[in-house]
């Protein structure tokens, strides 16, 4: 039987130094390792963070014509932060120059606010309530 598979989080920015400080005042991670000159791995999420620079208007893949573009942007796949202080990480995260986009949020499984990070990438911080997830879980898998 295979081993399983592990996550790691590759994101893309446009300015190594700047990002790193940026991720470390604002979600308390550490520099784990340094991989050459255009690469840092965060720890302290339970998967590694890995920022790798990457120049705004760089060739994204040759199989396709988009570009990198660091002006605030929206994708599906997102960075969702589970904290126990959603104020107290709220208030780090601004400090360290996240864009507070959406206020906090009330939710069915806790509460919520959306962030744009200084890079353009949206983010989530989410102080789960006792139920989680659980308070949305619909159909087989409501318990």
């Amino acid at each position: 039987m295979p081993a399983p598979a592990r996550l790691i989080v590759n994101l893309d920015v446009p300015d190594l130094a700047r990002a790193e400080t940026f991720y470390c005042r604002a979600l308390g991670l550490r520099v784990g390792r340094r991989i050459g000159a255009a690469a840092v791995e965060l720890l302290g999420l339970e998967a590694p963070l890995y920022l790798l620079e990457q120049a705004d208007g760089s060739v994204a893949c040759d199989t396709s014509p988009v570009r990198r573009d660091y002006r605030r942007h929206w994708t599906p796949v997102h960075l969702d932060i589970a904290v126990d202080d959603l104020d107290t990480a709220r208030a780090a995260a601004i400090a360290a120059g996240a864009v507070d986009e959406t206020g906090v949020r009330a939710a069915p499984y806790g509460r919520i606010a959306g962030f744009a990070d200084p890079f353009g990438h949206g983010f989530c911080l989410i102080e789960f309530n006792e139920r989680g997830y659980d308070a949305i879980v619909t159909g087989e898998d409501a318990g």
